[in-house]
């Protein structure tokens, strides 16, 4: 695989960044990126993962579009609303850039088919809003071996983590949870939360998708990132592995 001179061109401050280069930059367009989630941690998200040149972007939410969410989720205009979100954020990457391919599934990912949806992927970037959900991606990413970046908004705060529950000295999702699916959980539509705040944390969990494709700087795994606007307060907490989770049998 080499690079277009177009490409060379799109890509050319990425490429000038001796930690990705030609070489980081090829490995992106070889990728298999899937984003669980189009709402306000996925719409930053999707958009700067096409801008990167992810290969392959298949986006993965079975809501649509409504007037209550443009206040966060930039990826869509007043004209999508009561279309389709994974639709209109598909069309939304190709516009940003024609050179990846994009899949929309319209489906509620669930532990029936959480492995079958993720099968393939390079990365998986959850930023859904329901507990059950991220737990059964997370199992299933698990399973099969795949990083998975996760990142949750509540208010005025944000966390992001990387796991790769596999390895001996790395956590799973569930070594920071727990497994309790039934949790209380209040919803954005109850608790409210800034726009601002799904745009950093889901501009973060691109970074870190690009990151897990090409490796620069420290290796995140093992940290949760905690960002609280309210305090102006940035925290990175160590997250050991449980060796009473299941990841460590």
């Amino acid at each position: 695989m080499t690079l277009t001179d177009a490409e060379l061109e799109r890509y050319a401050r990425h490429i000038v960044l001796r930690e990705i280069g030609g070489a980081g930059q090829m490995r992106l367009g070889a990728a298999h990126v899937v984003v669980i989630g189009a709402g306000g941690i996925g719409s930053p998200a999707i958009q700067y993962l096409a801008a990167a040149g992810i290969g392959r972007l298949t986006l993965i939410d079975d809501d649509r579009v409504d007037l209550s969410n443009l206040q966060r989720q930039t990826i869509f205009t007043t004209d999508d609303i009561g279309r389709a979100k994974v639709k209109a954020a598909a069309e939304a990457a190709r516009r940003i850039n024609p050179g990846v391919t994009v899949t929309g599934i319209a489906a509620r990912i669930d532990t029936t088919n959480a492995a079958d949806l993720i099968a393939g992927a390079d990365v998986v970037l959850d930023g859904c809003d329901n507990f059950a959900t991220r737990l059964a991606v997370a199992d299933a990413a698990l399973a099969v071996r795949i990083p998975l970046v996760s990142a949750a908004v509540g208010q005025f705060e944000g966390q992001l983590a990387v796991y790769r529950g596999w390895e001996a000295d790395r956590p799973c999702y569930r070594c920071l949870v727990g497994d309790d699916p039934d949790r209380a959980e209040a919803s954005c539509a109850e608790a409210g939360v800034l726009g601002a705040m799904t745009g950093v944390m889901g501009s973060l969990a691109a970074l870190e998708v690009i990151r897990a494709i090409v490796p620069f700087g420290d290796d995140p795994t093992g940290k949760l990132l905690l960002a609280d606007a309210l305090a102006f307060r940035f925290r990175t907490l160590t997250v050991p592995k449980d060796p009473g989770c299941r990841c460590a049998g």
